[in-house]
């Protein structure tokens, strides 16, 4: 199922990803997957945040420890998210790039590894808003929470998809 995001509202956005819960979501690396992403290198994730923000900082961390190599510009993620042509209505806290994708929010390492590994034609990833127990979003303070949430393939010509989801 594809869903187009142009011209929609936040809350038409939010109504429209309930609807994406029917799509069938994909698990983590296929074994090919993973040893091409280890034959790559640590790619470089380049991060647009508030220099104050702890999950932003947690999140980077999970990145770190699942393979990659970050780099930190601590400045507002609204306009970066403008300019690299992500919806403003599936923004988060922080926005990254990465392989010449877009990753909105916290989206956990294994999706951004696979997303790099299978190389869509898309815009990237977003998981909207900032969701108890996604990776940044999981410390002690939670008490253990995990909410449910999707991540989303948002594609160059407009739609988006269930890239994987999490409950």
């Amino acid at each position: 199922m594809k869903a187009s995001f142009q011209s929609k509202s936040a809350s038409q956005l939010r109504r429209q990803l309930l609807a994406l819960g029917g799509v069938v979501a994909f698990g983590g690396l296929s074994a090919v997957g993973a040893q091409a992403f280890a034959q790559a290198g640590k790619p470089m994730v380049e991060v647009w945040k508030d220099p104050n923000c702890g999950c932003c900082k947690d999140w980077m961390s999970h990145l770190e420890r699942n393979g990659f190599e970050v780099k930190a510009h601590d400045k507002d993620n609204t306009a970066a998210r403008a300019a690299f042509g992500m919806p403003q209505a599936l923004g988060s806290c922080h926005t990254a790039k990465v392989g010449g994708y877009v990753i909105e929010g916290h989206v956990p390492a294994a999706d951004i590894q696979r997303l790099l590994a299978s190389k869509p034609q898309a815009l990237g990833l977003a998981v909207p808003g900032m969701p108890v127990g996604s990776p940044g979003m999981d410390g002690p303070i939670y008490g253990g929470r995990r909410d449910p949430y999707q991540v989303l393939l948002v594609k160059k010509d407009g739609s988006m998809e269930v890239f994987s989801r999490y409950s």
